[in-house]
């Protein structure tokens, strides 16, 4: 049995801990937040102990891994204590706001040989992974382009809600909280990105950051991407979408949230092979959830003495396409990755 813990019990915290009950062999015996009132839920429903203080609940022999759930600009101070006193990491998206609290955090886990997960469920949906296993059998030959598509509603509502949301420090707009899973995913496909321009703005939302985003990526490979995202849709979540179009094949994951194969043309399997595809997917779209592999495979990792699938490295690889694209934004200048 692997004891978990949780910082922060904001509204990604009830994912983390659903996610643990439902894992064989995982359970969720603290939460940490400086509002007692936001870990009632966790110590009524999980029968979790609640601390106020990160030093406090660390003291605990038992837990095993710790799940940090706060803002984004407090993940490196977070991850540092908790390094130190022998603890794995999961660590929720963006894995930091700057490179340098991410090797912060990267190290920290190095220094004290603990395992440090970051949080891009997305790679795990049934249409997703099928995506990867297309590319790497080279069913779609050489290829072309891609295209990434996050058009969705997230109402002043949403901002207000805390202070820390859509500013720069702990936050971040479009492209850093929303789209990462995205661009997460175009470099799980794609590989190493060598250029990048972009231009963002803020035009419907009363926010420090960027509420549109719209971004060209050049892979080593040569491959081209375009990455269009944005939270100004009315009235609801629109779009999530990705495209890749190679010499044999043409696939398209989309839908209001990349669920589906809207297009799956390959020269390697005829029009029944591929609606069988298409249809398998439609019964399950969401499978196993996210958070829910996740932890799985954080167990798997601590048992088996290898890395989770998603490694501190790939957050920061993560975050670092998105402060190039800001930077291209800031700048209005090509920048270059390599």
């Amino acid at each position: 049995m692997m004891n978990f813990a949780i910082i922060g019990c904001g509204f990604i915290a009830n994912k983390h801990a659903q996610a643990i009950q439902n894992v064989k062999n995982a359970k969720l015996v603290a939460v940490c937040d400086r509002v007692p009132k936001l870990m009632e839920p966790y110590t009524t429903q999980y029968g979790a102990t609640p601390y106020t203080t990160i030093e406090e609940m660390l003291k605990d022999d038992t837990i095993n891994i710790v799940n940090i759930c706060t803002p984004s600009g407090s993940h490196a101070d977070l991850a540092e204590l908790v390094a130190a006193h022998g603890k794995h990491i999961i660590v929720e998206k963006p894995i930091a706001m700057t490179l340098t609290e991410a090797d912060r955090i990267i190290d920290a886990a190095n220094n004290y040989n603990v395992e440090l997960a970051v949080v891009h469920p997305n790679r795990f949906r049934p249409a997703a992974m099928k995506l990867k296993e297309i590319i790497e059998e080279n069913r779609l030959g050489k290829l072309s382009h891609a295209l990434c598509t996050v058009n969705w509603n997230r109402g002043q509502e949403y901002y207000d809600q805390a202070p820390w949301r859509g500013t720069k420090a702990h936050d971040g707009g479009v492209l850093m909280n929303q789209a990462i899973h995205n661009l997460d995913l175009l470099l799980w496909y794609l590989g190493k990105p060598k250029k990048v321009f972009g231009m963002g703005a803020t035009r419907l939302r009363n926010i420090e950051a960027e509420d549109v985003f719209t971004g060209i990526i050049q892979f080593s490979s040569g491959v081209l991407a375009t990455i269009q995202a944005s939270t100004t849709v009315y009235p609801k979540n629109y779009e999530e979408s990705i495209t890749i179009f190679g010499e044999k094949g043409t696939v398209k994951i989309g839908g209001a949230n990349a669920l589906y194969f809207e297009t799956l043309e390959m020269e390697s399997m005829d029009f029944d092979q591929c609606n069988v595809v298409i249809n398998e997917l439609k019964n399950d779209p969401w499978g196993k959830p996210g958070h829910e592999a996740i932890i799985e495979d954080m167990i798997h990792s601590i048992q088996h003495g290898r890395k989770p699938a998603i490694t501190g490295i790939e957050g920061r690889n993560a975050i670092k396409l998105v402060l190039s694209l800001y930077e291209s934004s800031s700048t209005n200048k090509l920048v270059n990755l390599l």
